[in-house]
């Protein structure tokens, strides 16, 4: 063979290896393991609530588990940014690798994914509790927490009747008050409402995602005043409440706590058994997880805003803790079954809930 045949020998064969490299990939991405990253803030993956049940999520996807994650560094893995001037970089980066998939949490994350996924308009990317990156390569997972926060506010009041307590008080922590985190309030309250009309709320924010210190001085300001049971959505600051319940559950005060997100049973555990974590408003995060990276499997992805409900699973609450009766898990049950077939509609803003008869006016809440 002379050398210009060779030449052109060599380039057909380095073009047909090229051609069944990409129809591999494509075959991987659509019919195999696709690779994401997940981008986190500063409290990583041990968060133990939000960023913890995305992780929980991927794995899930994986068939791996916490203990053993098989696929970490290969398929999957997690970046954790220290500093909010970080979001960029991390992200770039992550495109930059090939990645199937970026996961971003939080709408921290937003003004940075948009502006790294505007660049890049053929990777996917999705964010989660954010409804506003409106880009044809950004998958946007929003939640119903008015729908789960109204179970545990039911499960709340449900709790006090049981408990014989009369004229029963309830408190609300908040992180970082906005239209994400007033769902979880106003939807706790009404649920409490609709068991106990003439119930107190009383409500503070901590304006922090990492101050435990604060909110378990607000939550033990409140069970020395009487304050029956304390419901957060304050993120790691909300560990300063569930604290605070356990110290006084465990010298005999029958106070309690709700945790969020995840089922944050174990961090009211004051003896082997015993938790004063009553349940959690769990916003399944993982099930929005696994609903992405199936769409990129599958070849279905695209940009488009999803709210994950009770219906499809996307909230919900923890039935861990055995004082969660048998009689209130029922009753918990029945109503679920009417907030998904609609006949219990909820309200999802202050504004909105300000209008219910009996809604309290002075609540910290705000809408965006």
């Amino acid at each position: 063979m002379n050398r210009k045949l060779m030449a052109v020998f060599l380039t057909g064969l380095l073009v047909a290896q090229a051609l069944s490299a990409r129809a591999a990939r494509d075959t991987e991405v659509v019919g195999g393991d696709v690779t994401v990253r997940l981008l986190t803030d500063g409290t990583g993956i041990d968060d133990k609530s939000f960023n913890a049940a995305a992780w929980r999520g991927i794995l899930e996807f994986y068939g791996d588990t916490w203990e053993n994650p098989r696929g970490r560094g290969k398929n999957y893995d997690v970046v954790t940014a220290q500093t909010q001037d970080m979001y960029i970089p991390n992200i770039r980066q992550a495109t930059d690798e090939g990645n199937d998939l970026i996961v971003t949490t939080g709408f921290t994350f937003a003004d940075a994914l948009g502006e790294v996924a505007r660049q890049n308009p053929n990777q996917n990317y999705m964010i989660v509790d954010v409804d506003w990156v409106n880009l044809p390569n950004v998958l946007q997972a929003v939640y119903a927490e008015h729908e789960g926060s109204f179970l545990v506010g039911a499960a709340a009041a449900l709790k006090a009747k049981a408990d014989g307590i009369a004229n029963p008080t309830f408190g609300f922590i908040g992180g970082i008050p906005g239209a994400t985190i007033t769902k979880f309030e106003v939807g706790y309250v009404q649920g409490i409402l609709s068991v106990l009309p003439n119930a107190k709320i009383v409500d503070y924010y901590v304006n922090d995602w990492g101050n435990p210190a604060l909110a378990k001085t607000q939550a033990k300001n409140w069970y020395d005043s009487g304050v029956y049971l304390i419901y957060h959505a304050a993120g790691g600051s909300g560990f300063g409440l569930l604290a605070q319940a356990k110290e006084y559950r465990a010298v005999g005060m029958n106070v309690w706590a709700i945790g969020v997100d995840s089922d944050q049973y174990e961090y009211g555990l004051y003896t082997a058994t015993d938790s004063a974590v009553l349940t959690s408003m769990l916003k399944k995060v993982e099930t929005s997880l696994v609903y992405g990276l199936n769409a990129v499997k599958n070849g279905t992805f695209k940009g488009e805003v999803i709210t994950f409900d009770l219906k499809s699973d996307g909230v919900g609450y923890a039935s861990t803790n055995p004082a969660l009766t048998a009689g209130i898990k029922a009753e918990l049950e029945n109503i679920k079954a009417r907030i998904v077939s609609g006949q219990i509609k909820i309200a999802a803003t202050y504004a909105e809930a300000r209008r219910l008869p009996g809604f309290p006016q002075d609540l910290h809440a705000i809408d965006d």
